[in-house]
């Protein structure tokens, strides 16, 4: 099999010609690449005679696919797969593994992070000492004792539960599946409508799909306590982009931390985020830690192993 790994994955060169070696052992090709480029012909360049491709979040659409007569196999190294047609691989055999639960950790503590940065004003006051302010007689806001409501209680949502207990929070909880050992944990499940009105700070934690393409739309944020915060660290387009930088600008709500947004970063200067005051914005970093990584390179190979039977 000739496998093509199209970015560097934060694998350094060293590892990946180890890693080269092993699977030449084996009997098949292994080559990488050790930039990112997201250019749908250098793409196509790189996976045409492919029939394994090692691949992360950068989108492949049908007609990138339908330029890689040999492809058998996507290895993706993201939880998520929106990115990817998934209808065309279905079509035409392609299997298709993610790499689930290499940055439970990593995001869920972001997302603690960022309601820890919103509530404190931590980047605003950064930038207002560093041009030799005070805090102006501002206060923070403590995470404990404060009902927060976890959208998703999949692994993500429930790292995050966990974390925000050890904090004194209360939990409410939305979610497809009710999970026994999150109600274990003193955590009340509910509607997503009671949770959005009861929670001082919503942290959402779903995948994106039909079913929740702006979950988070203009009539639930306008129910949401003027004191309340937003956190999202799912999918950009879980959120009703517009609805909520409104909400922000009018002062109906207190403050959001996003990390995802309706495409990846840079975003547009004109974005409606980036004037909307109380926002903490970060490029989607909350997957990026080292130790993410190193879990996501194993995962994306014993993915391709698996496949390979070696």
């Amino acid at each position: 099999m000739n496998i093509t790994c199209v970015e560097p994955l934060g694998i350094s060169q060293e590892n990946f010609e180890s890693i080269k070696v092993d699977f030449e052992n084996k009997g098949h090709r292994f080559s990488y690449y050790m930039d990112r480029n997201e250019s749908e012909q250098v793409l196509i360049d790189r996976m045409k005679d492919s029939d394994i491709v090692i691949i992360s979040n950068i989108p492949l659409k049908q007609h990138v696919l339908e330029a890689c007569g040999n492809l058998k196999m996507l290895s993706v190294a993201f939880t998520g797969l929106d990115h990817i047609d998934l209808e065309y691989c279905k079509q035409h055999g392609i299997t298709v593994k993610n790499a689930a639960g290499y940055s439970t950790t990593a995001v869920s503590e972001l997302a603690v992070g960022l309601m820890i940065d919103v509530m404190r004003k931590i980047t605003e006051l950064d930038l207002a000492t560093r041009n030799g302010g005070t805090r102006n007689n501002y206060l923070g806001i403590e995470l404990r004792g404060k009902t927060v409501g976890i959208v998703g209680t999949g692994a993500i949502g429930s790292a995050t539960i966990k974390l925000l207990k050890a904090f004194g929070c209360n939990i409410l909880a939305y979610s497809r599946t009710e999970r026994q050992e999150i109600m274990a944990l003193g955590v009340k499940y509910c509607t997503l409508d009671t949770l959005v009105a009861e929670s001082d700070i919503i942290s959402l934690h779903v995948p994106l799909n039909n079913e929740t393409f702006h979950l988070i739309d203009s009539r639930l944020i306008s129910t949401m306590k003027p004191s309340a915060i937003l956190i999202n660290t799912a999918r950009g387009n879980v959120v009703d982009i517009d609805a909520l930088a409104l909400a922000l600008k009018n002062g109906s709500i207190r403050g959001a931390g996003i990390d995802v947004f309706e495409k990846e970063p840079p975003l547009d200067t004109n974005h409606p985020l980036l004037s909307a005051p109380n926002c903490v914005v970060v490029p989607h970093i909350g997957y990026a830690s080292r130790e993410a990584f190193d879990i996501r390179a194993g995962i994306v190979l014993d993915n391709v192993r698996n496949f390979l039977n070696c």
